[in-house]
Order: C-alpha cells, then structure tokens, then sequence
C-alpha cells in the first residue's frame, strides 16, 4: 500500500461498504495506521492508499481511531478551520464543516457504535468520511475558489 495523491480517479470513486471483518481487514488498517503516522497525518481513508473500502484512521493526540462504514447520523452548527490532506502534498484551506456531529460506525470486529465528536476531531472525521463518498475537500470550497486550486493543481502535477 502506498499513498495516493491528486488526481488519481479513486479519489472520486465511491467507496463499498466492509462485510468481511478478518485478519486481512485488520492488516489493512495496521497499514494505513502506518501510513498516516509515517506521513505525519492526523486522518487517513482507504481510498487514500487504493482501497475502495469504507476504512478511515485518526489519530488526535495520540489516540488512534480505526472506524469501519462509519457515517454521520447528526450535525450541529457550522465553523470554517484549516485542513491539509496527505493526498494534497502542501495544500492547505479553511474549510466550512459542522462544528459538532455524532458518528456510527463498526470497529474491526463488526461491533457498532455511536460517539459524539466536536471541534479538530469532527473536522478530521468529515474530511475522512467525505473520501469515502469521493468529496475532496477541494470540493467543499466555493466554485471560484474550486475551479483556481484545480487549475493551479493541474499546472503543477504536469510538472
């Protein structure tokens, strides 16, 4: 597994649901674990690192997350923070996402659960569910702004 980066095709791609929790599930996420710690992330999703599975990893603080289908059930109130994301090498925009949502989600043994998060831990939550239903959060961005960082992304990637 290795990192993908911008504008790979499965960065846009919905990603299927896991019905198999294995071992093999868990490699997956021992190695985007790796992935995300190596490159200094503080989320990654399995589209991330060419696996179309709904996987994310966070870890905020030291405390890492593996949450399997994870989706937001509920949203509270609007904030606009910067992100970064590890398949957009030096990239960096405030973005407007819910300052506080409630997720349900499966750990690696299929075992469903519900938890509220709020602030840069809701923020990194989105950003990570969004891979899983292809949103960039270049996508999130007002059209003008949108269309400019394309274009300026194109440029450079031609290099």
């Amino acid at each position: 597994m290795k990192l993908v980066f911008y504008p790979d095709k499965i960065l846009k791609e919905k990603c299927a649901e896991v019905k198999t929790f294995d071992d093999a599930l868990e490699g997956v996420v021992l190695e985007m674990l790796n992935i995300m710690h190596k490159n200094n992330g503080a989320g990654l999703a399995a589209p991330q690192v060419g696996v179309k599975k709904r996987i994310i990893v966070v870890d905020i603080d030291g405390r890492p997350f593996v949450l399997i289908n994870p989706r937001i059930v509920k949203k509270e109130g609007r904030e606009a923070m910067e992100e970064g994301c590890l398949s957009f090498p030096n990239l960096f925009l405030k973005v407007k996402r819910s300052k506080k949502i409630k997720v349900a989600a499966q750990n690696t043994k299929g075992e469903k659960r519900e938890f509220d998060a709020e602030k840069v831990f809701a923020q990194v939550l989105q950003h990570e569910i969004d891979h899983l239903d292809g949103i960039l959060f270049v996508d999130r961005l007002g059209i003008i702004e949108r269309h400019k960082i394309k274009r300026r992304l194109r440029k450079t990637n031609k290099k």
